[in-house]
């Protein structure tokens, strides 16, 4: 046995050399160089388009799935008639609520809502901020209801109810104002044919019926006007019998005034 393993030698142990540069031929190299670059063309599109995926989804999560960018503040602009507390209630926006995801829509509909409102812009401020822009009615007339006087705007819309009539508008005498009583148009219609001299005598408006609209002027004098048609006529002919002494002067029929 000893002999025999005498015979084999010594044995061999393989080990790894790192080839030399000159080992490999230059076309080869060429060659896989031009692989790589291959590869990499191929893969950057998709690499960009899956990290722009994951930025634009890191984003929205941070706009919408939290609070980072939530709303701090509600700015309410133009408001005289109603408080900005009204506004924010009706907005109905709670506090951190992601800007991004407030319905602008819904939340102007739901602002439109109150009385005195006739129209509401609502824009977002970034970074936190709900701004709100108001437009409100503006009265034309009032109204009065027992213990109360109704504010109307040229359209008929009663957007206030005050215990005392307010300055500079003229008054309404009728049964149930709003935008679709036809009396409530009919007088709107009268008191915007008014020329300056008729409004500045002017008491009030009363109407008894669609042609039955009577001026009450200063002094206890009064204008029948009739139903609302030819109010241009009716109202350029009262206006040239003001300086008379007569009590009432009737342009129901502009084209046969009487007086008496």
């Amino acid at each position: 046995m000893e002999g025999s393993a005498g015979r084999r030698g010594p044995v061999r142990r393989w080990q790894l050399v790192r080839a030399g540069r000159d080992a490999v031929p230059n076309s080869a190299r060429r060659f896989m160089a031009r692989a790589r670059r291959r590869r990499m063309r191929a893969v950057l599109p998709w690499a960009l388009v899956a990290g722009g995926l994951t930025l634009a989804g890191l984003v929205g999560w941070v706009l919408v799935g939290t609070g980072l960018f939530g709303v701090r503040e509600v700015r309410v602009e133009g408001a005289e008639l109603v408080t900005s507390v009204e506004v924010r209630d009706a907005a109905g926006v709670p506090d951190g609520t992601p800007l991004a995801r407030v319905d602008l829509a819904a939340t102007a509909k739901r602002i439109g809502g109150l009385p005195a409102v006739e129209r509401v812009d609502v824009k977002r401020d970034w970074p936190d901020v709900l701004v709100v822009r108001l437009t409100e009615r503006t009265g034309a007339a009032v109204v009065p209801q027992e213990d109360q006087f109704l504010v109307v705007d040229a359209a008929g819309f009663v957007f206030r109810r005050l215990s005392a009539p307010p300055d500079g508008l003229p008054v309404i005498r009728l049964a149930s104002p709003g935008p679709a009583d036809p009396k409530t148009q009919a007088a709107l219609a009268v008191l915007a044919e008014l020329t300056p001299q008729l409004r500045g005598e002017l008491v009030d408006i009363t109407v008894e019926g669609l042609a039955r609209v009577t001026l009450h002027l200063r002094d206890e004098r009064q204008v029948v006007w009739g139903d609302a048609t030819r109010g241009a006529d009716k109202a350029r002919v009262a206006t040239a019998l003001l300086n008379g002494a007569e009590a009432t002067i009737d342009v129901s029929a502009p084209g046969v005034v009487t007086v008496r």
